[in-house]
């Protein structure tokens, strides 16, 4: 699901530091983004993030294990909003899981105020970006999976009646106009009866 994204956006802080956690929550109200909660500490994070359902997470972890990189992911559910991650050190290894994890944004160095906009906004630009591509990737297997179900139906059609292909779409068609409903439903309901009768 695509969250809409402006300043009225609900931001959830992870920073144990209360200096740090600070000097971020100043850089975004600077940028006009005033609904800011801060979390203290991984510890439940799940549980807090599931409670407070923010539009944008920004993670900040001075030197994060790959399980906790893979955790933190998990929690803030970073196929559902914009992710992204501030760390100070990384790797190949963690480079390469902070991208599996689905984070919109990984970026190494030590989080500087004024990085943090043109961060957050490449967030959202990919997370949106990556949000579009799932949903057409969605589209497209349904799409596949749609004409495969056409495909037998007519076939059995086919089969019972002696007629050629577009006899048999036509037949569909016609069946699904009377009944008020869409082809692939039809389709879909002479499959499951013909399994139950086989």
């Amino acid at each position: 699901m695509a969250r809409t994204v402006d300043k009225d956006i609900k931001i959830a802080v992870v920073e144990s530091d209360p200096s740090r956690a600070r000097d971020i929550i100043d850089a975004l109200k600077e940028d006009a983004w005033e609904n800011v909660v801060v979390l203290g500490d991984v510890i439940g994070l799940a549980r807090k993030l599931a409670a407070l359902d923010p539009d944008l997470v920004l993670i900040d972890l001075a030197n994060p294990s790959r399980d906790a990189l893979e955790q933190i992911s998990a929690a803030s559910n970073a196929q559902s909003r914009p992710v992204a991650m501030f760390v100070d050190r990384s790797d190949d290894e963690m480079t390469q899981a902070a991208v599996t994890a689905g984070l919109s944004a990984y970026v190494v160095g030590e989080l500087q105020p004024e990085r943090i906009r043109p961060v957050l906004k490449t967030a959202i630009a990919r997370f949106q970006m990556m949000s579009q591509m799932r949903l057409e990737l969605e589209a497209a297997k349904q799409a596949l999976a749609d004409r495969k179900t056409l495909d037998r139906a007519k076939g059995m059609i086919m089969r019972a009646r002696g007629i050629g292909e577009e006899e048999a779409y036509a037949l569909l068609r016609k069946t699904a106009m009377s009944q008020n409903r869409k082809v692939i439903d039809v389709a879909q309901a002479l499959l499951t009866a013909s399994d139950l009768l086989s």
